[in-house]
């Protein structure tokens, strides 16, 4: 698999465990930085690994921060992108079963190495399930859509 990752500082040690079970297990790793524990703007490495995500360079992205919320927000703004923030197995593998999400946020301080790797092993296996649930991503999609449509409706004006 062609997986993009990326962390803040306070997601740097973890990143670089996840980047070695990934590599363990055979996919291609596209590392969106942070390279160091110096202090540094989630935005800035979320925003470049989720235009990524959403243009198909990348099977699935990782974000990871203290908590996970903030990169999760920013990879949530960009079309294409379904960011779920999981700390446990049973909501990683639903995120891709159910919401086909694309990219995975972690929060560093919230969850041990053994539960990270786990959370991300899940994720990576599940699959999206469609049947019914291809109904309400379509409802999403259509949501895109439509901001999408005002957003450039207001540029024109």
């Amino acid at each position: 698999m062609r997986v993009a990752i990326g962390s803040d500082h306070a997601g740097f040690e973890l990143k670089e465990i996840l980047i070695a079970e990934l590599n363990a297990w055979g996919d291609e790793v596209t590392d969106y930085g942070t390279d160091s524990l110096e202090s540094c703007d989630y935005p800035d490495i979320a925003e470049p690994l989720a235009h990524a995500v959403a243009s198909n360079e990348h099977d699935f992205g990782v974000l990871i921060c203290s908590n996970g919320v903030g990169p999760s927000i920013v990879a949530n703004k960009i079309r294409g992108v379904r960011c779920g923030l999981c700390h446990d197995t049973f909501s990683a593998r639903r995120a891709r079963e159910h919401t086909n999400c694309n990219v995975l946020a972690i929060g560093a301080w919230a969850i041990g190495r053994g539960a990270a790797v786990d959370i991300l092993s899940a994720f990576r296996e599940a699959e999206f399930a469609g049947g019914r649930h291809e109904r309400r991503v379509g409802k999403v999609n259509a949501i895109d859509d439509r901001i999408g449509s005002d957003e450039i409706a207001e540029q024109d004006a």
